[in-house]
């Protein structure tokens, strides 16, 4: 049985049709997605309705009142946070609607 001359892995497929399609800032914000899942109590995560990257702008709509007055409050923590789960330059700024 002959090697095939190119073999990739699952894992590099994926990435290379995520890059193809342009879909690299809706993975991302899937992983800012499943930080807040992992970082908040279950009834705060579902008080966020969307989560959208775009041109290095995360934006963050929340629900409740007092969980977006939080998030505001401490913004610069939530920001260095999401940098340190996708990179520190993919983010510039963080809204929250």
């Amino acid at each position: 049985m002959k090697k095939k001359k190119r073999e990739y892995l699952s894992s590099e497929l994926v990435k290379s049709i995520i890059k193809i399609y342009g879909l690299e800032e809706k993975m991302e914000a899937i992983a800012i997605r499943d930080f807040l899942e992992d970082y908040l109590d279950q009834s705060l995560y579902q008080e966020i309705s969307d989560i959208s990257l775009q041109q290095a702008v995360l934006e963050i709509k929340i629900t409740s009142p007092l969980l977006k007055n939080d998030f505001r409050m401490r913004k610069r923590f939530f920001l260095q946070k999401f940098r340190d789960v996708i990179g520190e330059e993919k983010i510039n700024d963080l809204r929250i609607l």
